[in-house]
This record gives C-alpha cells, sequence and structure tokens, in this order.
C-alpha cells in the first residue's frame, strides 16, 4: 500500500502505540493525545469535506492550522489556553513522528505559534503549616488504625515527595519500609527515594494497628471496608482539617509533595538531586521551585525590612 494513503486514523493507531509501547508514557496522556488528534482529524474532514490520508497531513496550511485553534476558540465549549496549547503538543509530536518513520513532513505546523501561558507556581504550604496538619490527622478519627493510615500516607507524600497515586500503589511487600524505596512514576520511570524513619516508624504503626490482614501481593492502604484506598478519602480528611486549622485553599495531598521541594530547597538541597527525588523527567520542572523559594523570600524581605 502507498504509505501516503493510509487511512489518517490507521497512523493515529500507530503513533498511538508507539507512545504507549516504545515512550512507555501514561495511559492517561496516551488517551489525551488520541482525544486531541481525533478532534483535530474531525476538524479537517469537516474543513476539506472528506476525511484526509496521511499523505494529506503534507498538505496542511497554516490558514488550515489557525482556523483550527480559532474554531476550538469560539466552539461551545472553548477550550481555555493551557488546553489549547497542550494539543498543539500533541499535534507537534505526531508530526514529528510522521516525519520521522514516513519521511511526511510540514513546514506550515512550525509557523504555528501557541498561546501565552501565565507562568503558574507550586503553592506549598510553610513547616509549621505542614506540622500541624501531621499532627492533626494523627488524632481526627476515633479509630486508631485509620488516623495511623492518613499519617502513614501524608508522612510518605511530605517526606519522601510521592505522589498520592505513588504512596497508594505500595504493596504488603513494602510494610516493611526499606531505608530507600525504589517508586515507579510516571511514564513508567523509576527512582530511588530514601525513607524517614520517622516514615519507616509511622508506616509500621499502621501495619500493626490494622484490624485484618495485609497480603503481601494486595493493596498496603486499606479503606474501611477492607477494599484498597482510593485518593478520595485522604482528599476529604485534608479538605475537612484545612478548614478546621485555617490553612489555605491549595493545602490537598499534592502541596504536600510541592512542600517536600520547596523545604528541601530552603534547606539547601541542590535542584539535581530534588529533580531525582521528585522524579521530574527533566530539570525545567524542578526549576520552578527556585521561583517559589525566591517568590517567599520576597514576601519575607518586603514585611520585616524596615524601608519596605
Amino acid at each position: 500500500m502507498n504509505i501516503a494513503h493510509m487511512n489518517i486514523n490507521e497512523a493515529l493507531r500507530i503513533f498511538l502505540n508507539h507512545l504507549s509501547g516504545e515512550r512507555r508514557l501514561a495511559k492517561n496522556t496516551v488517551e489525551a493525545y488520541r482525544r486531541d488528534l481525533s478532534f483535530f482529524f474531525g476538524f479537517l474532514t469537516w474543513h476539506w469535506g472528506q476525511q484526509p490520508s496521511l499523505g494529506d497531513m503534507a498538505k496542511i496550511t497554516t490558514t488550515d492550522f489557525r482556523s483550527y485553534m480559532a474554531k476550538r476558540r469560539s466552539s461551545a465549549k472553548p477550550l481555555s489556553a493551557a488546553s489549547l496549547a497542550r494539543n498543539l503538543s500533541a499535534m507537534r509530536a505526531f508530526f514529528r513522528y510522521i516525519e520521522r518513520r514516513w519521511d511526511i513532513g510540514n513546514d506550515a505546523f512550525a509557523l504555528i505559534k501557541g498561546p501565552k501561558l501565565a507562568k503558574r507556581l507550586p503553592k506549598p504550604i510553610s513547616v509549621h503549616e505542614s506540622n500541624t496538619l501531621l499532627a492533626e490527622t494523627a488524632k481526627l478519627d476515633e479509630r486508631p488504625w485509620v488516623n495511623a493510615r492518613d499519617t502513614a500516607i501524608l508522612l510518605l507524600l511530605y517526606g519522601a515527595g510521592l505522589r498520592i497515586s505513588e504512596a497508594l500503589s505500595l504493596t504488603g511487600f513494602d510494610a516493611d519500609l526499606a531505608v530507600v524505596l525504589r517508586i515507579t512514576g510516571k511514564g513508567d520511570k523509576s527512582r530511588l527515594v530514601p525513607i524517614l524513619p520517622i516514615i519507616r516508624k509511622s508506616v509500621t504503626n499502621y501495619v500493626s494497628l490494622y484490624p485484618g490482614h495485609l497480603e503481601k501481593n494486595a493493596p498496603l492502604f486499606r479503606g474501611i471496608r477492607g477494599g484498597a484506598l482510593g485518593p478520595r478519602p485522604v482528599q476529604l480528611k485534608i479538605q475537612h482539617l484545612r478548614a478546621a486549622l485555617g490553612l489555605p485553599e491549595t493545602t490537598t495531598p499534592h502541596a504536600l509533595r510541592h512542600s517536600f521541594a520547596t523545604h528541601l530547597l530552603s534547606g539547601g538541597g541542590d535542584l539535581r538531586t530534588i529533580q531525582e527525588l521528585l522524579g521530574h523527567a527533566s530539570l525545567s520542572s524542578t526549576q520552578v521551585y527556585t521561583d517559589v523559594d525566591a517568590a517567599s523570600l520576597m514576601k519575607i524581605h518586603t514585611s520585616a525590612h524596615p524601608r519596605a
């Protein structure tokens, strides 16, 4: 078959298999690429009056691309600037792939500029707020094992920088935590995370108090009814505590991971080490914490300096 005549949906299927197989991107990321690209190909079908082939990708003009962006901005559910930027990122990855694999290029796409995005800084909470949150978590529920469970989870987020999904992915094999834990994070990337003694002690306390049996190959953290614990109960507990303690609205499980990174940086940690601990693929993802630290210093300076 002439490659140029390949059905565009078949080309998309091959591309998505490449993302999940060779690049090992997360399932949700691959699904977002599928959704964004399917919408784009649907637009071309409407715009041109026929479904495009793989070879037609070389014929798309800057006018076509801009018409697509205008369509997405003016639809019944217009895309935000961030969503449109993500959409263009998916398209950019697809065009690079088909050029590399099938030598089908499109110079027009390089002329398309995405929307300018406001820089969003992580919103950590202070050391004092973190400690207060952990202290109150340890006594909120009338069941001691639930308090022990939630304290262990929050310590894994704040003390080891884990994502909530990573903490909840631990199994009974991890009940006796080692000094260093191997975590598989986004995109199936593995990293080594040091585990503080207080975290190991907290997990051991939870295991000793749990009223049921924790199987080795089953989730370590369990819900009230014995099944695997999902993120929602943890989110609700923090939501309750932030209201009771007057903590910022941005206090979420993920804010504890941000706090882990920011407090390490404030304490003298270097960016490369923090990058490894967080499992960031690139240093640029970690460098945002330098802006957070600088913002904190400016706030202190402005409030404390006699000439401010």
